[in-house]
């Protein structure tokens, strides 16, 4: 549980022996119209444990500023229900509300405590005053909890009763934690996103990535952010903005992060508008010279089958074998997960094994997600590089 030792304010100063880690982010995404006096209830995994928690809220679609009158950030118990006592007041620069301007965004003051790993951390948000484009993750394959006005202080789930599968504004959750600690940021599309996995249930393959790396002594690798959009793009905005496009926002502005894992290539390749393998080589560059400039690593994952699946066809095939091809021996990438070689047929190399695929044949299920996160080599996520 998160505890709340009896310290005064000035010891939620970190000591500099410790250093900022992403335990749970999410991409920002356009979400409708924002709604003022609205209160979210938003339920997140952690994955890295540490101390003094801090929220990231982003307002990056607004056309204009957006207040949250009052946070809150507690322990699910069940549903909308918290654990008593662990809801606690979130301030920003020791206010209690904030606003955030259009395309900006803004952290949290650190909370007092440990934030445990796997935990199931509650943050409860309060919009007093919105309009225009709200910002938010719409497939968050969670459920989380809605109502008007301000309810964020209440532990119980009586007044929380509209269901959303949707996560608003929160964006990313950080620990202060060991130096050597870092993260993993996946930046992917609906598989990563985790469709066809089992909602509320933590089944999306870089959910099954933190598993493995909290059951490794032998990595320091322990933060994991899952930045996949469905129906993302690397090169064009549609479903999101592009991986190009998002890089910075969504993967490295992160703290800790260590490694980036790219895994996206299907959307561009599936849609038809004339992408070669050589439009896709070179939006990989740029994101592989962009990440080792900011002194990540990036491991390069082949794109999977998708043959069933409604847009497949030969030519997109041909695109997709060329595009692996490069991924798996042009040596830009520091290291290669074959996710094509562990998820298809042995018997049509152009398909999903039956028993892994989700039903369309593109999305693999809940034994797909797992078979993919056990092909990822723990020791490629390990990154040694400096800023250039």
């Amino acid at each position: 549980m998160l505890t709340t030792p009896a310290v005064d304010s000035a010891a939620v100063a970190a000591p500099a022996t410790t250093h900022e880690v992403v335990t749970w982010g999410a991409s920002a995404d356009r979400m409708g119209n924002a709604v003022p006096d609205r209160s979210y209830r938003l339920i997140v995994r952690t994955s890295a444990a540490g101390s003094g928690a801090r929220i990231r809220l982003s307002n990056a679609f607004g056309d204009r500023p957006v207040t949250f009158g009052s946070a809150y950030s507690g322990l699910q118990k069940t549903g909308a229900a918290l654990i008593p006592g662990s809801n606690r007041r979130v301030t920003f620069g020791g206010s209690r509300s904030v606003t955030v301007a259009a395309g900006d965004t803004v952290l949290s003051d650190p909370l007092p405590g440990r934030l445990p790993a796997a935990t199931a951390l509650v943050v409860s948000l309060h919009v007093s005053d919105a309009g225009g484009p709200a910002t938010g993750h719409g497939m968050a394959m969670q459920t989380s909890y809605a109502t008007t006005g301000d309810h964020t202080a209440e532990e119980s789930a009586d007044i929380w009763t509209e269901r959303t599968g949707s996560w608003y504004y929160l964006d990313a959750v950080t620990v202060r934690t060991r130096p050597e600690t870092g993260a993993v940021v996946a930046l992917g599309d609906s598989i990563t996103d985790g469709w066809q996995s089992s909602t509320g249930l933590n089944r999306r393959w870089p959910d099954y990535l933190a598993r493995r790396l909290r059951a490794t002594d032998s990595t320091p690798v322990e933060g994991v952010a899952n930045e996949g959009i469905s129906g993302n793009k690397v090169l064009a905005d549609g479903a999101g903005q592009s991986a190009l496009n998002r890089l910075q926002r969504d993967v490295l502005s992160h703290p800790g992060v260590r490694t980036v894992f790219l895994f996206e290539g299907v959307n561009d390749i599936k849609a038809h508008t004339g992408v070669t393998a050589q439009d896709m080589i070179a939006g990989y560059r740029e994101i592989i010279d962009r990440t080792h400039t900011a002194g990540k690593c990036i491991v390069g994952a082949t794109i999977a089958p998708f043959k069933g699946w409604y847009e497949w066809d030969a030519v997109a095939e041909a695109v997709r074998r060329e595009v692996n091809e490069f991924i798996r021996t042009s040596g830009e990438f520091d290291a290669v997960t074959d996710f094509d070689r562990t998820l298809r047929s042995p018997y049509d190399a152009e398909r999903i094994l039956p028993s892994f695929d989700g039903g369309d044949h593109l999305h693999p299920n809940d034994k797909g997600m797992q078979a993919m996160a056990d092909s990822v080599d723990i020791a490629s996520l390990i990154c040694h590089r400096q800023p250039t």
